[in-house]
């Protein structure tokens, strides 16, 4: 993993204590730590039916996930390992594997309830394991897809008036895997040999009828159907006899049964290459913190008694990633200002070049790592403080410029200072040679450089300060006449005029400057919002097509299998939602429909 991240074994993610759940605090440091992309693999099923085995097979090792082999479920809570992707570098694989269903043990359905339902809020990929066959007892064993939107909500309370369906639910459930272990028949039907896949699809075919006895035979098929459209069937035989069962995880793949081993790579395989990253509605890509986030708000929320809502969780992960990606920017900013900026700078342009930059980059940043700030609430925040920041850039750079050039001064016009206290210009014909001394100082000082843009300033600053000293020598100097005193006293007043007017103007010029640049920034701003709003309308239009692609696809299959009632009751949903790719089309902004 790119964190550096290796788990030489799983550890508990959420421990499971008397139906009490609690997400583990060193399992949250390892998600911390992975900056990844993560693809997410969760296994269910009954307890006592393999599910250990086949993830530690995923993680390329033979133990790790605890495999028991008494009726004693062994698996308590949901456990993760996660490990790097064999087949994607630049992907972390987070294997997480779920107590057993069903354990005598407990005694509680409603927490195998929650626990099925947090491995499909967590998971891109579930992986459902059943022994057997498919068969009306295995899928009656499968009837918490059937509470699933008792479970979980797609939306908030405050939407009430937007009724819950398949298609706000298909937009972030994962892939669906069913793995049927100890598979003793021929895949065939009628008589003709079919693919496993073809052997799920036949299982999940609905009957005609109003009967009670055909609604409870349709109900978990229909759910199956709806929630997961995406679905891939893997049946396997039993690796070995059953007395070495208990032997299974010492067992080399040469002592396992051929076509189980076949079977176990050819799962493997697939889970690689087609597992997807996790991702949130409006194609918000999970990392390890944001993983992190949902485990712990989705547990928050069950544990208070509430239902985990997708667009809450979103939207507390948003506030909480968006505030660490205001703060991660501009941490960038004032980093990468230190390193290009040397106070002072010679011009207030090379400054603001620097500042532009440097906020540019921050910019990026920020939304890079922010999502669904649809009321640019934090933009505007990282605005705010990157000003902020530029202001006190700013003001650093103009005491340093001041610093510099008052000890540039002084050590300049020092000597002349100490000839004037020695009285050497209280003389005849003092006064020009202490101007003509004084002007070739100045120019002296013009010539240095990294006096930064307070040069002007201090230099003005200073000769005021000895406008009286200069006055003072004009006095005394008994070679001038009245007249010409009074000449050189006009003559000093338009000269310092000039300079003030001049200094005026520049100060003008820098006020321009500086509006300039906010402009500017405004404009970044604004620039960089736009691009990432016309990615996420293309994402969340893709996500839409896609999902209405597989809507359409069911009902085709609801059509030909003689459904036509439940096929338009589908129409409905898909009619809906072409309007809304429609609108997000021709929006200019956000357009947020999922």
């Amino acid at each position: 993993m790119a964190s550096g991240v290796q788990m030489s074994a799983p550890v508990c993610l959420i421990e499971n204590s008397k139906g009490q759940m609690m997400v583990n605090e060193e399992a949250q440091d390892i998600l911390s730590s992975i900056t990844n992309p993560v693809v997410v693999v969760a296994t269910v099923g009954l307890y006592r039916t393999g599910k250990s085995y086949l993830m530690n097979r995923l993680a390329g090792e033979k133990s790790g996930f605890s495999i028991g082999s008494t009726v004693q479920s062994q698996t308590k809570g949901i456990w993760m390992w996660c490990v790097p992707h064999p087949k994607e570098p630049n992907y972390t694989l987070v294997l997480l594997d779920t107590e057993g269903l069903g354990d005598m043990e407990k005694g509680d359905n409603k927490n195998d309830t929650w626990i099925f339902a947090l491995a499909v809020l967590l998971s891109s990929t579930f992986v459902y394991n059943s022994m057997g066959t498919i068969n009306q007892q295995a899928m009656e064993q499968l009837h918490f897809v059937t509470e699933l939107s008792e479970h979980i909500k797609s939306k908030s309370a405050s939407n009430t008036e937007e009724v819950e369906n398949s298609s706000e639910f298909v937009s972030f459930f994962p892939d669906f895997v069913w793995v049927v272990r100890d598979f003793t028949l021929e895949l065939e039907i009628d008589g003709k040999p079919v693919t496993s896949d073809e052997y799920l699809e036949a299982a999940l075919k609905l009957k005609q009828g109003e009967s009670e006895k055909v609604k409870k035979f349709n109900l978990p098929r229909h759910c199956i159907r709806q929630f997961f459209p995406k679905k891939k069937c893997f049946v396997f035989n039993q690796p070995v006899y059953r007395k070495k069962l208990s032997q299974l995880a010492k067992l080399a793949d040469s002592e396992l049964d051929a076509e189980f081993v076949e079977q176990s790579q050819s799962f493997c395989s697939y889970i690689f290459q087609h597992s997807n990253v996790k991702t949130l509605q409006g194609g918000v890509t999970v990392n390890g913190p944001r993983l992190k986030n949902l485990v712990l708000t989705y547990v928050k929320t069950i544990t208070s008694g509430d239902v985990p809502c997708m667009e809450n969780a979103l939207l507390t992960l948003a506030e909480t990633e968006n505030t660490a990606a205001v703060q991660r920017a501009l941490t960038y900013y004032e980093d990468v200002m230190k390193q290009r900026v040397r106070f002072p700078t010679e011009t207030l342009k090379e400054f603001l070049d620097a500042h532009a930059t440097c906020e540019k980059k921050a910019i990026e940043v920020f939304m890079k790592e922010s999502f669904k700030d649809d009321d640019r609430k934090f933009q505007m925040e990282l605005g705010k403080q990157v000003e902020a920041k530029k202001e006190a850039f700013y003001k650093q750079n103009l005491e340093e410029s001041t610093k510099r050039c008052r000890a540039l001064l002084e050590d300049i016009f020092g000597p002349l200072e100490e000839d004037v206290n020695k009285g050497i210009f209280s003389k005849p014909g003092g006064y020009y040679s202490f101007m003509k001394n004084m002007d070739e100082l100045k120019q002296k000082y013009y010539k240095q450089s990294s006096k930064g843009i307070q040069a002007e300033e201090t230099l003005q600053e200073y000769l005021k300060s000895k406008k009286g000293t200069a006055e003072a020598i004009l006095q005394a100097d008994m070679t001038l006449s009245k007249q010409e005193k009074e000449r050189e006293v006009e003559r000093v007043k338009a000269q310092a005029a000039e300079a003030a007017a001049k200094q005026l103007e520049e100060g003008q010029k820098k006020d321009k400057e500086l509006m300039e640049q906010k402009e500017k920034s405004y404009q970044e701003h604004l620039k960089q919002m736009e691009e990432k709003m016309e990615l996420e309308r293309k994402l969340i239009r893709a996500e839409q097509e896609k999902v209405m692609f597989l809507k359409l696809k069911e009902q085709e299959e609801l059509l030909k299998e003689g459904f036509t009632r439940e096929a338009m009751g589908l129409q409905k949903q898909i009619d809906v939602m072409k309007d809304k790719i429609n609108e997000c089309k021709k929006e200019k902004s956000t357009c947020i429909i999922l």
